[in-house]
């Protein structure tokens, strides 16, 4: 695979702090890329080892303060930029606008098909305890629910899009393909979505926390970030102007990688941060619940610059990792943090396939063995840790016995870890043949396998029927 990289759209002016020769964007020309904002301050504090951190993420920009930021290229609207002041309640609405969708056609009633899709803005609560502003989209089916009780609502947790901005699984609703020269962002989550409307569901899609919203980095993988924006998102939809779902609506989660992870995260969370939201069923496809294990799945392959993203995002958001971070990183490695920290997924593997992070360390160890020997770190990536909750509702986890990018034993133990604790648990080992180690086919294909089954299962649960769990045949399942 080639290595050459798309030329660097760095994070901020402040990037530029850095020495020379560090990897950092020249003052001249990082100017004209993006203007500084609280997650480049971020990022850059955690490039530039012993500065101070505290509190650069909680500052957001106003839109009205500054020109809009640029992102490789590709220049975010503005309604992505969140205001100085945000709302007290999780779920609030903070904004919204019409989004035309990239894929539709004209219905035989006039309507769009599949349905008319809003952009929103809401408020939700970070890792911290912090307010924050994230993005998304509701979409508004135009086929008919012919389930039982009101229209459901589905939300969904897109997988790995990527850290920068223009990566939004929102702006991936209008753009399905951005491809610039300096991008490259595919909006492979859109056959899903459109799937789930066709069943007469209407879908809300969160963009996490930071990805889109300008005023910090992407959180990635993050347990508490993700799982809060999904359901706060859940919430936000029955406020979207023209929405026919309302607080009786039943609803489902949905996601797969990331978003499967997301969707986990959430079905734990939701008994005690989102009562108010009637969780029918939880779809977990392939999701990261152990991310010690993830990251040597991911370390060395074809999507190894997610390694990065995730240990930027908890660089900003958890002082011992940034303090690990900041030991252990080189200057090559710093470099690679802050061109990957613009990246989306098709950067990243043009940019740092098959990339073993050893590479980026000051010991040649790699950020496994590194987080492994230290106690801080390893603490820190266990509270990340998926499955000491027990979910709300019946969840539907599947896992590629054959995945080695967000390894099958991880997935596996979590469905063991649920049934443990008398969760409402049906797992499916999706059998499929070796497809080839670490080009990320034994993790994809399974997406696609499993999908209709995947909505169907929902559906169901959508619709009010009852689930069998089948944790009594885990002894001797793969």
């Amino acid at each position: 695979m080639s290595r050459t990289r798309t030329r660097f759209r760095s994070t901020t002016t402040a990037t530029a702090d850095l020495d020379p020769g560090q990897g950092a964007v020249r003052p001249e020309e990082a100017g004209r890329h993006r203007r500084p904002s609280a997650r480049g301050r971020a990022l850059a504090c955690v490039l530039a080892a012993g500065t101070a951190c505290a509190g650069l993420s909680a500052v957001p920009a106003s839109a009205a303060e500054a020109p809009p930021v640029v992102s490789r290229g590709v220049t975010i609207p503005e309604f992505y930029t969140p205001p100085a002041e945000l709302p007290a309640a999780n779920g609030a609405l903070i904004r919204t606008e019409a989004l035309p969708l990239g894929l539709n056609i004209p219905g035989l009633d006039g309507r769009p098909m599949p349905g008319t899709a809003t952009r929103l803005m809401y408020k939700s609560t970070d890792s911290a305890g912090q307010p924050v502003a994230v993005t998304g989209a509701y979409i508004e089916p135009s086929a008919a629910w012919k389930g039982s009780g009101p229209r459901p609502l589905v939300a969904v947790a897109s997988g790995t899009m990527g850290q920068g901005d223009q990566c939004a699984p929102s702006f991936a609703l209008q753009h399905p393909l951005t491809l610039n020269g300096d991008t490259v962002s595919v909006g492979y989550e859109a056959l899903a979505i459109y799937r789930i409307l066709a069943t007469g569901a209407a879908v809300v899609v969160t963009d996490y926390v930071g990805l889109g919203a300008t005023d910090r980095l992407h959180t990635y993988v993050n347990r508490l970030d993700q799982g809060h924006a999904l359901l706060d998102a859940a919430r936000a939809a029955r406020s979207v102007p023209g929405a026919s779902v309302t607080a009786a609506s039943r609803t489902g989660l949905y996601g797969y990688s990331q978003g499967g992870g997301a969707s986990a995260a959430a079905a734990e969370l939701q008994p005690s941060y989102a009562p108010d939201v009637p969780l029918a069923g939880t779809y977990a496809g392939a999701p990261p619940a152990d991310l010690t294990a993830v990251m040597k799945g991911i370390d060395g392959s074809a999507l190894a610059g997610a390694l990065a993203w995730s240990i930027n995002g908890f660089a900003q958001s958890d002082p011992d990792l940034r303090a690990v971070v900041e030991a252990n990183i080189s200057t090559t490695g710093k470099a690679a943090l802050a061109d990957a920290s613009t990246m989306c997924v098709g950067d990243a593997i043009f940019g740092y396939g098959f990339t073993k992070s050893s590479k980026w360390t000051t010991s040649g160890r790699t950020i496994g063995e590194i987080i492994a020997a230290e106690p801080r770190a390893r603490a820190a990536l266990e509270k990340q840790r998926i499955g000491t909750l027990k979910p709300s509702g019946p969840v539907r986890l599947a896992t590629g016995v054959n995945d080695d990018i967000v390894p099958h034993a991880q997935a596996r133990r979590l469905a063991v870890d649920w049934c443990r604790k008398g969760g409402d648990i049906t797992y499916d080992a999706v059998v499929l043949p070796n497809l080839g180690d670490k080009i990320l086919t034994n993790h994809l294909v399974p997406l696609l396998t499993d999908q209709g089954a995947a909505i169907g299962w929902l559906t169901d649960r959508l619709a009010g029927k009852p689930s069998t769990s089948n944790c009594w045949s885990m002894p001797i399942q793969p």
